[in-house]
């Protein structure tokens, strides 16, 4: 804890500052204010409706707006800056969600409650099939709150959310969307489009996207002062990431039959992408040329709601989605390894939302993927694997106080060439909360969270370049069991919302905390990391604070800042890539159609208790400076310069963060319609 509040005071410092530096430029912009908003409910996370602050846990959502405004880029980069979450940033194409210093395949990325099936949990050079365009919101779930998704949620949830399905009519019988935008540091352009037509009972919706980047600029060379220094090489002295260009195409149509039932409907959603992967072959350049990687998936969706009263529930949901993915790594424009993923999902659900102070939820859900892989490095056999599982929770509100709690079972099945093994998992939670006002609020939570390991972990072993090792799995593990304490808090000084609070304490212990370490072995020209099970340890906490300053020329001024830290230990050392600690403020004022913000962020070195072959990371402080105006037509115009002092950017979590650094200086340029 000590450590912990001497990084805060000096990152307080810092920003403090930087802050009175920039007050009066400041204040003379106009920035977003997203006080006056609506309360958002949370549906996902819990199956009935809760609102977000009375949460007994830390629950996010990222909404259509702050979505379209957005710089482009991939899901895990799109929310990297909220309190407790990171970016894996592998490259500009293929970023994936870290929560609270966990990730991979204790992160489950969802589209409307389903799995994605691809393969980004794979490894990180694997992108993620969603892109935050498509999005009409987007979910950060953690602890209890993601616990009905099973085991494999045990760091947390992010669910993606569209309107490809609707689930109401449309406004005047057409609404829609359509998104543009430029960036000066990679030539980027952005467009995206979406309209749902139909007041019932038949709606139709369709979505479109294309985005295209170029090899960005870099403020300082791609590899990093600790690299080459350990190398005895020169200081990189190159300005572009070469190698970093991407483009992704989306397409998607929908239809729902709505009436006073519910509602059901079907859609289709086609993705295809092409992004390089900059230093994939660092030790030696690969003699074929540059790596990039093409990705092409097609995805299904069945969703339907519908009202009834049955034994005290209101609602029943029933979801599916078949998916067919393919990815190829192509090496000079050679097609390589090759990795097809094909799977189906359903989640049925009986919902009884909040009646006499009781909510509750039971369900059913199932999962069947097939994954194979080809080529050199095909380091995992192909595998299939099956999942069932039962879950419920309830919820009981008293106003002042109230308890909540869960459980879930899973059966797991995973079968290979020579491989056959069946894990059974249960994760619960329980909690309550204290509510003595309106303005107040406290929870706690209790949970455990048990994983089976993954078919990678179990049976993994070749060489894989994307991350520069020789992978070995263990196929005798056992399940990864998590046990987890959650403290939770919110006030609100007064109902103008001229002061507000938010803080989230956790503690995490795992038992057979499945982990990659080095051998200090080489196989195939490259260290060979193995697979173990070994005890953890992690804690950490956030931190959000907003207050109403003062009002100027029509608009209303505000400060904004959170801090977030976590520390991972294992009784072989410390984990590898746990984020370091990070600090944000945001002095933003609205109004007569303004919206803008000028925002600081300190993110601390990472120099001590790295893990073994493991480099430290510099810190940095990066400054934006955002403003747009919204017309009555419905169109925003919008202008962001990002990394305004043209920072060295490298993030701790990255796997390649000495071979990739973050773009330099950047305008963008924008657009957002509703109609």
């Amino acid at each position: 804890m000590c450590i912990a509040a001497f990084e805060a005071a000096m990152h307080i410092r810092t920003l403090l500052l930087t802050s009175l530096s920039v007050l009066a430029l400041a204040s003379g912009a106009v920035a977003q204010d997203h006080g006056d908003e609506p309360q958002e409910v949370i549906i996902t996370g819990n199956g009935y409706r809760v609102t977000k602050d009375a949460m007994t846990s830390h629950v996010d959502v990222v909404t259509r707006t702050e979505l379209d405004q957005k710089p482009a880029q991939g899901l895990g980069d799109a929310l990297a800056y909220m309190p407790g979450v990171r970016s894996s940033s592998f490259a500009p194409g293929a970023s994936r969600p870290v929560i609270r210093g966990l990730d991979t395949y204790r992160v489950l990325v969802l589209n409307n409650g389903l799995g994605a099936v691809d393969v980004s949990a794979l490894s990180p050079d694997h992108a993620v099939g969603s892109d935050p365009l498509e999005a009409k919101r987007i979910e950060i779930l953690r602890g209890p709150s993601a616990l009905a998704y099973g085991g494999n949620a045990i760091g947390g949830v992010i669910n993606v959310i569209d309107d490809r399905i609707p689930t109401s009519p449309a406004s005047d019988g057409v609404d829609g969307r359509v998104t543009a935008q430029l960036s000066s540091v990679d030539d980027g352009k952005q467009l995206g489009a979406s309209a749902k037509a139909g007041k019932g009972p038949l709606v139709f919706a369709f979505d479109l996207s294309h985005r295209k980047t170029e090899d960005y600029d870099t403020p300082v060379g791609p590899e990093s002062r600790y690299l080459t220094d350990s190398e005895g090489e020169a200081p990189d002295t190159g300005e572009v990431q070469t190698n970093s260009a991407s483009e992704l195409t989306t397409w998607g149509a929908g239809a729902s039959w709505i009436g006073d039932f519910g509602f059901a409907g079907l859609a289709i959603k086609q993705t295809e992408m092409a992004y390089g992967v900059p230093g994939h072959s660092h030790e030696g350049e690969d003699a074929e040329g540059p790596v990039t990687i093409g990705l092409d998936q097609t995805r299904y969706d069945v969703r339907s709601e519908f009202n009834l009263s049955l034994a005290g529930f209101n609602r029943l949901t029933a979801d599916a989605g078949h998916t067919d993915y393919e990815h190829t790594e192509f090496e000079g424009g050679e097609a390589g390894t090759r990795f097809v993923s094909g799977g189906s999902e359903y989640r049925v659900a009986l919902i009884r939302d909040e009646a006499n102070g009781l909510s509750g939820v039971i369900g059913v859900a199932g999962l069947e993927r097939d994954f194979e892989a080809f080529g050199d490095e095909a380091f995992l056999p192909s595998t299939q694997s099956r999942q069932t599982g039962i879950f419920t929770k309830y919820r009981y509100d008293k106003d002042v106080w109230g308890l909540e709690g869960g459980v879930r079972f899973d059966r797991t099945a995973l079968s290979a060439a020579g491989f056959d093994r069946d894990f059974n998992t249960m994760s619960g939670s329980v909690g309550g909360f204290y509510r003595p006002s309106d303005h107040a609020f406290a929870g706690i939570s209790l949970t455990r969270s048990e994983r089976a390991p993954s078919d990678v972990e179990l049976l993994a072993e070749g060489p894989h370049a994307g991350t520069g090792q020789f992978v070995v799995g263990d196929a005798g593990f056992d399940t990864e069991v998590g046990q987890s304490l959650e403290l939770t808090g919110h006030i609100t000084v007064d109902r103008h919302n001229r002061f507000a609070i938010d803080g989230h304490l956790y503690a995490s212990r795992f038992d057979n905390f499945i982990d990659l370490r080095p051998t200090g072995d080489e196989a195939d020209g490259l260290p060979v990391f193995q697979y173990v099970q070994t005890d953890a340890d992690l804690w950490g906490f956030e931190l959000e604070a907003s207050a109403g300053l003062f009002g100027w020329k029509g608009q209303a001024v505000r400060l904004e800042a959170s801090y977030d830290f976590v520390r991972g230990d294992t009784d072989l050392g410390p984990i590898a890539r746990i984020p370091p600690s990070a600090v944000s403020a945001r002095l933003t004022s609205e109004g007569g159609g303004w919206a803008s913000h000028l925002e600081v962020r300190s993110v601390a070195d990472r120099t001590t208790r790295l893990a073994e072959l493991e480099l430290p990371t510099q810190g940095y402080v990066m400054v934006n400076l955002f403003s747009s105006y919204r017309f009555a037509s419905g169109v925003t115009v919008f202008g962001e310069v990002r990394n305004l002092g043209d920072a060295e950017i490298r993030e701790a979590t990255s796997a390649t963060k000495d071979l990739v650094v973050a773009p330099g200086r950047n305008v963008r340029m924008g657009l957002a319609w509703s109609f």
